[in-house]
């Protein structure tokens, strides 16, 4: 008997050919994903959760090998133990606590003494408004209240009628600061998550988008950290020597320069909130020391476009002409919120064009 004829085998090319495109739709999808977790976050005010995801998550690492190499010598360096990770993981989770428990108890006293204080800053106001009274034009000065009970009428008046917008605002920032405490939570957690041995192509194309993103992340802190020391220390010239050359000086200069730098390592937010709590101090002392204040905070608003460009684009190779058009129409259309995030989510699309060749 004849032996049977064995039946063609089917041409390679098309089954590689059809595995490329699975592939190429996989990353395709990875892509979209990513995009879309992107812009959801930036939409439904969610980017200081994302921020403290991508912090917990680098804090945990750089703990856990810090503590992984106090408890070893160094000929046995490697991969962190996994009792180092868990207290990493535990002192990134529970600081925020504890430092909110401190600031509770020492500011007890502020809290007892506040009606008090209260009761002085209305005094001062109804000096000011009585001072104001007698130095304006009689046509003017029939506008202003008349003593401390009219001065406390008008700004009860004023809150009454500003309630709902300041429950409002009292809300989202309590929203902000919980989503922030949960993505630190998550960012931990995941740092010290046990690697999958088996992963899908949709899981490990999602993965390397991340690890991108966490590398992006990475680098715009090494250069806010650089902004931060900038702006500290033109905040400690203008303190201690631009002040001082017009006979004024501001209290708490140490502190004010201390919580310069830290609230500089936010990126813009940062750098505003610590110029008006500097602001506010001026305005203690006179109004020209809060003027000066004032032009100070104004100057290094603009400058802070420029000089976060700079340094941020050259630690990752974008120019500053791109950063800063990415930075304009960020905050055109997500307000401040796009204005902190436009570095880090330009950086790393910056990042996946690389890689794929395509800048």
């Amino acid at each position: 008997m004849a032996p049977r004829p064995r039946p063609a085998s089917a041409p390679s090319v098309p089954v590689t050919s059809a595995s490329r495109h699975v592939a190429r739709g996989i990353e395709a999808a990875s892509y979209l994903l990513m995009a879309a977790a992107l812009l959801l976050i930036m939409v439904y005010g969610l980017l200081p959760g994302l921020l403290c995801v991508c912090l917990g998550f680098l804090l945990t690492r750089a703990f856990s090998g810090w503590f992984g190499r106090l408890r070893r010598p160094a000929s046995h360096a490697g991969v962190p133990r996994r009792g180092a990770q868990v207290a990493a993981a535990a002192l990134v989770m529970l600081s925020p606590l504890v430092l909110v428990a401190f600031g509770l108890t020492q500011s007890r006293s502020y809290v007892v003494e506040l009606p008090q204080q209260y009761r002085e800053l209305l005094d001062y106001m109804a000096r000011t408004v009585l001072e104001l009274r007698l130095k304006l034009p009689a046509d003017m000065a029939v506008h202003l209240p008349e003593g401390a009970a009219e001065v406390q009428r008008v700004i009860a008046s004023y809150l009454g009628a500003k309630a709902g917008a300041l429950a409002l605002a009292g809300r989202a920032w309590l929203a902000g600061l919980l989503f922030a405490y949960v993505g630190l939570l998550i960012g931990a957690l995941a740092a010290v998550r046990l690697p999958s041995l088996v992963r899908g192509p949709l899981a490990q194309q999602l993965a390397l988008r991340i690890t991108r993103f966490g590398e992006a992340f990475r680098q715009i802190v090494a250069a806010q950290f650089w902004i931060a020391a900038f702006n500290t220390l033109l905040t400690a010239l203008f303190l201690l020597f631009v002040l001082p050359y017009w006979q004024l000086k501001l209290p708490y200069t140490p502190v004010l320069i201390t919580f310069t730098f830290v609230a500089g390592l936010v990126p813009i937010v940062g750098n505003l909130l610590c110029n008006v709590v500097i602001t506010i101090v001026g305005l203690s002392v006179s109004p020209v020391a809060a003027a000066a204040c004032l032009g100070f905070l104004i100057l290094i608003h603009k400058a802070e476009y420029v000089i976060n460009a700079k340094v941020v684009g050259a630690r990752t190779q974008m120019g500053v002409w791109e950063l800063l058009s990415v930075m304009f129409v960020a905050e055109a259309v997500f307000g401040p919120a796009g204005l902190v995030a436009a570095p880090l989510f330009y950086a790393y699309l910056k990042k996946e064009l690389m890689a794929a060749r395509l800048v």
